[in-house]
């Protein structure tokens, strides 16, 4: 078994990405990416700060706008209007919204152009017609795991654990889109031990500490784990790590698997943007 490193992969990434950066610069664009922080949800603050450190670390500009959890929706809408007049290369905001907040409205509220998280309705739209020109973070992230393992996902079994709108959705399509044999899976569905099972690849994203359990992977499987979770202030995935390890050929480890990929991708799709400039 051999764990996956994501600080590593991320790493890697960066490095090329800043290349770009470089050549950019020299065409007078420095790239520059918006995140909002609504709220003082701790995990979002840690998240939004990695994303922050990333991006100035290989010369982009990142700023942060925060608003008070309690900012009205019809407020918030104008204010992410208003930041999108003056120059910008990609915006996010930070999820989960606070619950009085109608996510899909105010992720709709960015111009798709600089959608970087690939989530308002028009880019979900490309990704269902394949013809995406970025890859959504997370997505994006796991994908460059299975190509940095050199696994050609074209007839794998892979079960999907998990159909949220920000990881399982996207992700399903841009596997179907390569030819792969998917299962998804959801609260819902029977047996799921059996499911994961006949799985050459378990790829969970819930939020649920300890739901792969041993008896679910067969021998040899890879298991991308993109689900997060705190007891204590402390970061799980969804997999039981140390026991699955014993069945899985790679496993990606919670904290320093799938994150810090997924902010590498975050920081090339804006880079990507700026490149169209």
């Amino acid at each position: 078994m051999q764990y996956i490193d994501g600080e590593e992969i991320a790493k890697q990434l960066l490095k090329k990405t800043k290349r770009t950066v470089t050549l950019l610069k020299k065409r007078g664009i420095t790239p520059r990416l918006v995140v909002v922080l609504v709220g003082d949800n701790k995990p979002s603050q840690t998240y939004v700060l990695k994303k922050q450190k990333a991006g100035e670390s290989i010369g982009i500009i990142v700023d942060v706008y925060t608003f008070k959890k309690d900012i009205e929706e019809k407020t918030l809408i104008k204010e992410l209007k208003s930041i999108q007049k003056k120059e910008l290369h990609g915006m996010i905001i930070q999820l989960p919204l606070p619950k009085h907040l109608h996510t899909g409205r105010v992720l709709n509220t960015i111009d798709p152009s600089v959608d970087v998280d690939y989530l308002t309705y028009e880019n979900l739209g490309k990704l269902l017609r394949n013809d995406q020109d970025m890859i959504p973070p997370t997505p994006g992230a796991i994908l460059h795991i299975l190509e940095t393992l050199n696994v050609d996902v074209v007839g794998k079994n892979i079960t999907l654990v998990g159909t949220g709108n920000l990881v399982g959705k996207p992700l399903s399509l841009l596997l179907m889109n390569r030819s792969a044999s998917i299962l998804t899976c959801n609260k819902q569905t029977k047996n799921l031990k059996k499911k994961c099972k006949q799985a050459d690849i378990i790829i969970t994203a819930v939020g649920k500490k300890d739901l792969i359990k041993k008896d679910m992977v067969k021998k040899g499987a890879i298991i991308i784990d993109a689900g997060v979770s705190f007891t204590q202030k402390k970061m799980h995935g969804d997999v039981d790590i140390k026991k699955v390890a014993k069945r899985a050929s790679f496993i990606t480890p919670t904290p320093g698997g799938v994150g810090p990929i997924t902010v590498a991708k975050l920081i090339e799709n804006t880079v990507i943007v700026a490149g169209k400039s």
